[in-house]
């Protein structure tokens, strides 16, 4: 078996099927210099840090589940605190606590984030007058009832935060389907954001943790330990795993009992073929796009739909010393696009991760992100031109200057993170519809159906599950 792609979905893929399938073959093909995909630490003050993903849902069980067979449950962390702040009209305002991706309850806990006539028109609360929809974008929907102020200043920086992406493209249907089975229904944008706030509220009560888990969860060391960890696990239970290895070709191989499959690596001049029982896709849409257009072109055509948004992620060491040091507090902030700036968030990491704090000594690491879908000038400029932009824009928004700069590294995503745009359900569905008709090739990652890293896992475990029922089937037909 072969799986392309060795992001934490095709680790994850690679993980089930070596529990499922214990004597097989499996063979991981990985693009990058090392496994891991958008997980992944490098040192920063002689601190291994997380330069991509640094915390998961804990809501959703999967990542938790996948740490707790890896042995690293008494590593599994919380944010020490995750009082965040939004940077609008030159200052930072408190994170209204009752949101839903933004949408406030009540809207008079955003004032200062709104003005007074922004609260007032999203206090007044209009009914969608537009008729039935199938989709319609996050921003268009919410504006519609609520103003474009909620949309510009609270939700589309928390859009942005997850996907980089606009909230005026991206899918009310995908990326927020518990409102848009409101909408189906004709409720409150309100009091959905207040259901939320409600559990939310409820979650941070003294009753039983068991049964109630935080919001976020992170890992001693970094999220960026998973994959590794993953990673060493794979290869001792038989695993292939080959780094720098890129996939140029998928064939079906007619001739071979049940239908199989092979991929050809290697440069032009030297192609290898490798043979495969199965194969999953665990790639971005674009390169998942060119690898199925020979075989399953209505899956390709619908992949290259899918469209991507790039960024970077900015770490700074920061020294405690010098006169007007002030430490850091909350979590961090997030920046609505209106205000111009080129940073979308910062993440204080050493207020965030007790870890962090712990690793840091005498200093403070913090993390600034930059790029939003559409955004290209930006992302071109030198590191040093995006450090230099980082200190300055979080220094201003704190009103003092960051103190020395020990050290700093830049992580450029190019590519990173799959834009949910409107109609993204129905793309989804005829992409699994096309590939049904090839038994054997299975899709998986962040393309599908959610970017965060328990969907991602989970992605990769459904992928190889139908994969060995298949295998089971074939075998079972042939009598073998």
């Amino acid at each position: 078996m072969l799986i392309v792609g060795g992001g934490i979905a095709g680790l994850a893929c690679a993980w089930e099927l070596s529990h499922a399938l214990p004597d097989a073959t499996i063979t991981l093909l990985d693009a990058g210099d090392r496994p891991g995909g958008k997980l992944r630490r490098e040192p920063l003050a002689g601190v291994a840090l997380d330069v991509g993903a640094e915390s998961m849902l804990a809501r959703r069980s999967e990542a938790l589940d996948l740490m707790s067979e890896l042995g690293l449950d008494d590593q599994v962390v919380h944010p020490a605190t995750t009082s965040a702040s939004i940077w609008s009209r030159g200052d930072l305002h408190p994170m209204p606590k009752g949101t839903l991706m933004g949408i406030p309850s009540p809207a008079s806990s955003a004032l200062g984030i709104l003005s007074a006539d922004e609260v007032a028109r999203a206090e007044a609360e209009t009914p969608w007058d537009n008729g039935d929809f199938d989709d319609v974008s996050v921003g268009d929907y919410v504006a519609a009832r609520m103003g474009d102020a909620v949309v510009d200043r609270l939700v589309e920086p928390l859009l942005g935060g997850v996907y980089a992406g606009r909230a005026r493209s991206l899918s009310l249907r995908a990326c927020l389907p518990q409102v848009f089975a409101g909408a189906r229904r004709g409720e409150s944008l309100t009091n959905a954001a207040a259901a939320a706030a409600m559990v939310a509220t409820d979650s941070l009560a003294p009753v039983d943790q068991a049964r109630v888990r935080p919001v976020f969860a992170g890992l001693e060391g970094g999220v960026g330990r998973l994959a590794e960890v993953l990673t060493d696990e794979l290869r001792s239970r038989g695993v292939t795993i080959r780094s720098s290895t890129i996939v140029r070709e998928l064939h079906r191989e007619p001739d071979t009992a049940g239908g199989g499959w092979s991929v050809v690596v290697g440069p032009q001049p030297r192609p290898e073929r490798l043979p495969a029982d199965a194969v999953v896709v665990a790639v971005p849409a674009a390169p998942a796009s060119r690898l199925l257009a020979a075989n399953l072109p209505d899956a390709a055509r619908a992949l290259r739909e899918i469209e991507y948004a790039s960024m970077a992620i900015v770490t700074l060491a920061v020294g405690a010393d010098g006169p007007g040091t002030v430490p850091l507090r909350g979590s961090g902030f997030l920046v609505p696009a209106v205000e111009g700036r080129t940073i979308k968030a910062s993440t204080f990491s050493s207020t965030k991760w007790r870890w962090t704090a712990e690793a840091a000594g005498d200093l403070s690491f913090l993390r600034a992100s930059v790029g939003r879908f559409g955004e290209t000038f930006d992302l071109q400029r030198p590191d040093e031109e995006l450090v230099a932009i980082a200190v300055a824009e979080v220094s201003e928004a704190l009103g003092h200057q960051l103190p020395r700069i020990a050290d700093t590294h830049v992580q450029r995503w190019g590519g990173a993170l799959p834009q949910y745009t409107v109609g993204h359900v129905d793309r989804v569905d005829r992409i699994r519809a096309a590939t049904a008709a090839a038994p054997g090739l299975e899709l998986a990652g962040a393309a599908y159906q959610g970017v965060g890293i328990p969907a991602c896992i989970a992605s990769g475990r459904s992928a190889a599950q139908t994969v060995v029922t298949h295998l089971r089937t074939l075998a079972a037909g042939t009598g073998g």
